[in-house]
């Protein structure tokens, strides 16, 4: 199998990979990830308007084969503040010297994602999503680096094995783009994490002697960062195992980085079917031409989507743009999945809503939209108690031998149950 792991350079490296394992920069630095022959020619052809016009202003010696090549968009993301002050005005972050210095979760927009927040004001969502601020210095009550306990149930390097018949394999610690809400930003706090075959080894081998799991969940970090050879490693591996009947991976590429998502890639996954993926979608103006073009490929080759979106205070917690991503997913043919209830990471206070405001979307959406739009709404314990799903009160109570029920409209209504 280590024959597949002979080509294509993983993020940062610029030397053929043919090493076992892998080391990750995860530092917001300037390095250069990617060499210019480590670019080739890309099938990704997509380029909206807005993007093409961000491209010719911070980029003009980029061709458009560059710009729709993955390896060019990650070379040249944004990870320092310097660079990021060129199109985007950064001084309400009063303290991003120290930000840098207190090992917050490194700054990376890919040049594609930037072009979403080109001219827009600074309390835009997706601003905030992704651009660092000084409130992330602000330590909250409840808040802790690893809020899910994830660490603590990890039986070997790099998986998380929470439910008895679910695992959860740690591919990678780098992401295209970091989300600023993250709940594992503390994998990516260090210097260098280190991945690859050797790293993998001990957490397959654990799949393949532990018959109960038959659902593998890869994340990370973002697995569609790896190159096709690394993603084909795993899931050919995985795939091999009896027991193991579906393989899901968990990514915010296609939203970030749709460039990635080539003809050549979709080709590879297919071969593992059941195969799902998990996306993470954040805002309805995620939804662009190139997102369209990367999820109409994943969805042609027979890959079922799901979304997974972190409501967030000022992103996107209201009903009316929770609504109008659910719908835009719908038609890109994702099905909305699940809203999370933003986690306790440290710094993340400013990020989270109340639990009734959650709840008031969900009421906002149940009725009133299709039965396909509305996801569920959960909390992950802290603690590591798992994915507890929360619904309005629709269960009223008895009236002797009949339940109350309350409708999307307030209405009560009653249910003959006299068991």
């Amino acid at each position: 199998m280590n024959e597949l792991l002979q080509e294509d350079p993983e993020p940062p490296l610029s030397s053929d990979l043919s090493s076992i394992e892998v080391v990750l920069e995860t530092t917001a630095s300037q390095v250069q990830l990617f060499k210019k022959n480590d670019i080739p020619t890309s099938d990704f052809s997509v380029i909206n308007p807005r993007a093409d016009e961000f491209r010719t202003t911070f980029f003009p010696q980029a061709t458009e084969k560059q710009w729709n090549s993955w390896r060019w968009q990650i070379q040249n993301s944004y990870a320092s503040f310097k660079k990021l002050s060129e199109f985007l005005d950064i001084r309400n972050i009063d303290n991003f010297d120290f930000l840098i210095k207190s090992r917050k979760l490194p700054l990376r927009i890919t040049p594609y994602y930037a072009s979403l927040l080109y001219k827009k004001p600074s309390d835009y969502a997706l601003i905030k999503s992704v651009v660092p601020n000084r409130l992330e210095l602000v330590i909250s009550p409840g808040e802790e680096n690893d809020p899910l306990h994830e660490e603590s149930m990890c039986p070997v390097g790099n998986l998380v094995h929470r439910y008895p018949d679910r695992a959860l394999l740690l591919s990678t610690g780098f992401c295209s783009v970091y989300c600023r809400y993250c709940t594992r930003s503390h994998m990516v706090l260090k210097d260098k994490k280190h991945y690859g075959v050797k790293a993998w080894e001990t957490a397959i081998d654990y799949i393949r002697n532990n018959t109960q799991i038959r659902d593998v969940i890869i994340s990370g970090g973002d697995p569609l960062t790896m190159p096709d050879k690394h993603i084909e490693f795993l899931l050919s591996s995985l795939r091999a195992i009896p027991h193991v009947e579906m393989i899901r991976l968990g990514t915010k590429v296609p939203m970030v980085l749709p460039q990635r998502i080539t003809k050549k890639l979709v080709r590879m996954l297919k071969k593992y079917h059941p195969f799902y993926m998990s996306i993470h979608a954040t805002h309805p103006d995620e939804i662009t031409p190139e997102v369209i073009e990367a999820c109409k490929r994943i969805a042609d080759a027979g890959i079922p989507m799901g979304s997974q979106t972190v409501l967030l205070k000022g992103v996107n917690d209201t009903v009316e743009t929770m609504k109008e991503l659910m719908h835009k997913l719908l038609k890109v043919r994702i099905r909305p999945y699940y809203i999370y209830q933003c986690d306790p990471i440290p710094g993340s206070s400013h990020f989270r809503t109340p639990v009734k405001k959650g709840l008031e979307i969900i009421q906002g959406l149940r009725g009133f939209t299709s039965g396909y739009a509305v996801p569920h709404y959960v909390i992950d314990a802290p603690g590591g108690g798992g994915k507890i799903p929360l619904l309005p009160e629709y269960y009223q109570g008895r009236e002797g031998d009949n339940i109350v029920l309350k409708n999307f409209e307030d209405k009560t209504f009653q249910y003959f149950d006299p068991f």
